[in-house]
C-alpha cells in the first residue's frame, strides 16, 4: 500500500514530517473521505535531503515544472512562497493509483512547535507523525473551504467526547 510505503520509507530516512489534512484528521478518529497525502516538512538542511532520498526512491515528481531539488534550495523555496504565494507542492507518483502528495511550504503552524506536539501513531509497525488536533484546527481556520470548516467541528467533537471520557474516567 503506497502509504504505508511512503510513511516506512520517511522512517527509515529520519524524515521529520507532519501528516496534517483529511488522513490526519481520520486518524484522529474523525470519519472523513480523501485520498491525497498533506504532509509539513521540516525545511531544515538537513531534513530536505532525507526527503528527497524519500522522494526519488518512491518516483514522486512535482505536479509543477519545477524539480525537487528547487524545492530543497532554501532561496528558491523562499522564492516561491514570496513571488508565487505558493501554499503547497504537490508531488505525483508514476503509479496511476497512487495518491497526491501536497507539501505545505509555508504554514500558518510552526514546525518546531507542531512536531513537538505531534500524536506518534504506530500503523503495521510503521511510526507515523501527526500533527495535534490544536494543530489540525489551526491550519484548516481561515481557509474559506467548506470541508476545513467540517473537519474543524469533526475535531472539536472528538475533544470534547474525549474530555468526557477523561472526567468520568
Amino acid at each position: 500500500m503506497f502509504y504505508l510505503e511512503l510513511f516506512r520509507e520517511m522512517q527509515h530516512n529520519e524524515v521529520r514530517y507532519l501528516l496534517v489534512g483529511g488522513m490526519a484528521v481520520n486518524l484522529h478518529g474523525a470519519e472523513r473521505m480523501t485520498m491525497d497525502v498533506d504532509l509539513m516538512i521540516a525545511q531544515d538542511a538537513s531534513n530536505l535531503p532525507r526527503f528527497l532520498a524519500v522522494a526519488r526512491k518512491l518516483g514522486l515528481r512535482p505536479n509543477l515544472p519545477v524539480t525537487l531539488e528547487q524545492f530543497c534550495d532554501a532561496d528558491t523555496l523562499a522564492s516561491w512562497i514570496r513571488d508565487r504565494r505558493m501554499l503547497a507542492l504537490q508531488l505525483r507518483s508514476q503509479e496511476a493509483a497512487a495518491p497526491s502528495i501536497d507539501i505545505l511550504v509555508n504554514p500558518v503552524v510552526n514546525f518546531d512547535a507542531a512536531y513537538a506536539r505531534r500524536l506518534r501513531l504506530d500503523v503495521e509497525g510503521v511510526e507515523i507523525s501527526v500533527a495535534s488536533i490544536g494543530d489540525l484546527v489551526a491550519l484548516k481556520s481561515g481557509t474559506g473551504r467548506a470541508i476545513d470548516a467540517s473537519d474543524i467541528r469533526a475535531l472539536h467533537r472528538l475533544e470534547m467526547l474525549r474530555s468526557r471520557e477523561r472526567d468520568d474516567g
